[in-house]
């Protein structure tokens, strides 16, 4: 759809940004007759069948399937494709410190299962491209949404209700902004919203690749001291098997691996990476960036409204950058529905107060998440390096904690205060009071120990 209309145009909510987040609250809002105007710079790329996946690509929890299939999107992405992973798996590679070769035993291995949460998968992986496209043949049903693509937003001005002006001259009005244009948003620039960026000390490269064997249903990484190495299954096509592969690592080390061709990078990309990586035959595309962690000091003001990246950026290891967008979208459009069934103003400030005190604590929590894991693993230093993977070794034996994770990660648990577990004391623990405690005892005397670690080293 695009604008041509020349005279002020009057909706309930104005959104800058048609990606997966702000079309995502499009579709929502529109669905309960909402008008809403989603304005972007360019439409993405038709859809092909027979085309190799692109570069951009996201793992998408359970919860987001869900709030897909709420707005109806989801049988369009059914229709394109996606690939569905049931396990993922976590470790640290470890060398033998006398031969420098790899330790092919997974000692410190933790596999995630969807069989053990009775689930029929962890989640899927689709390329970015596919979910927007999904979303925009959705709001192309909905008569009450208009997209206005190519716009380029000239001038904001917000009082007793927003105006937008683009640059071809269209004016626009509405009672509630949405900023959800990117981690560099416009939206919040205008607005002056401060934002805390802490840069990390990696950068990430994206590599898709074709490869031989059988198609894989599993989803790993594993970590070294200058960064994980991940391997992401793409959907088969032509019978043909792809994968999208991230390698963290020191910033001069990605820009050295950038100027490789494409065989010799192929060698050193099978040299480097685990064992468990499929052969590949063929590195199709890749694409290199900074790691940088941004968060918003505030998501709502007078009228306006951040979700997403425009809100907050996060260390994308653990794959949530973009179901951490699905989450606002979620409480976002039910806040104000909800405002807007008791005939309250869904734009005013108390009410989209609301959102931030819901999401921005649960989105620094998993900041403060993935910055552990970032610190944690990304170092060479002996004592940590054999805590953390005594942890890895314990996670993978402790069949509770491993559901609450993956239940955490898939968002089939909510992470509010009233919600969590309540974690034992000290005396019911020294007590033995605490259920299940005998249980986890046995499974934590199964570990190997220091003797048997070095056994292992020395057999290697």
């Amino acid at each position: 759809m695009e604008g041509s209309a020349q005279q002020t145009n009057h909706f309930d909510v104005l959104i800058v940004g048609g990606g997966m987040v702000g079309s995502a609250i499009a579709c929502r809002l529109g669905q309960v007759g909402m008008k809403v105007a989603v304005f972007d710079r360019f439409l993405p790329k038709a859809f092909e069948q027979d085309q190799t996946p692109d570069l951009r690509v996201s793992a998408l929890s359970p919860a987001s399937i869900e709030l897909l299939k709420k707005v109806k999107a989801w049988p369009n992405i059914e229709a394109m494709r996606y690939a569905p992973y049931q396990r993922m798996a976590v470790w640290e590679k470890l060398q033998n410190p006398i031969t420098g070769k790899d330790i092919p035993t997974r000692l410190n291995r933790t596999e995630f299962d969807a069989q053990e949460l009775n689930e029929p998968m962890l989640g899927v992986i689709v390329e970015n491209r596919v979910t927007q496209l999904a979303l925009h043949q959705q709001m192309a049903q909905l008569d009450n949404v208009k997209l206005i693509v190519p716009a380029e937003v000239a001038q904001i001005e917000i009082d007793d209700q927003v105006r937008i002006e683009l640059a071809d001259g269209q004016t626009f009005t509405g009672e509630l902004l949405v900023g959800a244009d990117g981690a560099n948003s416009m939206v919040k620039q205008w607005a002056g919203i401060a934002t805390e960026a802490k840069p990390y000390e990696q950068h990430a490269m994206v590599v898709t690749v074709k490869y031989q064997g059988c198609q894989e249903d599993i989803t790993w990484q594993g970590f070294t001291s200058t960064g994980p190495e991940a391997f992401l299954p793409l959907p088969d096509i032509n019978g043909e098997h792809y994968g999208s592969l991230v390698w963290y690592n020191l910033p001069e080390n990605i820009e050295s691996l950038s100027t490789l061709n494409d065989e010799p990078f192929k060698k050193k990309l099978q040299r480097s990476f685990p064992e468990d990586l499929p052969e590949v035959t063929e590195v199709l595309e890749r694409g290199s960036f900074p790691l940088i962690r941004r968060h918003a000091e505030r998501y709502c003001q007078h009228r306006l409204v951040l979700a997403g990246d425009a809100a907050h950026t996060i260390n994308p290891l653990a794959g949530q950058g973009v179901n951490l967008g699905f989450q606002d979208v979620n409480t976002l459009t039910s806040i104000i529905i909800e405002a807007r069934d008791k005939s309250q103003a869904f734009w005013a400030e108390d009410v989209l107060q609301q959102y931030e005190r819901v999401r921005r604590p649960q989105n620094a929590m998993m900041m403060r998440i993935m910055d552990l894991f970032y610190h944690t693993f990304s170092n060479d230093i002996v004592p940590l390096k054999m805590a953390r993977n005594l942890g890895l070794g314990v996670a993978g034996r402790f069949v509770f904690g491993q559901k609450l994770v993956m239940k955490y990660a898939m968002g089939l648990v909510n992470v509010w205060p009233e919600t969590l577990p309540k974690v034992p004391a000290v005396a019911e623990l020294i007590s033995g009071k605490v259920p299940g405690l005998e249980d986890v005892k046995a499974k934590l005397s199964t570990l190997p120990t220091p003797k048997s670690l070095l056994d292992q080293l020395r057999g290697s």
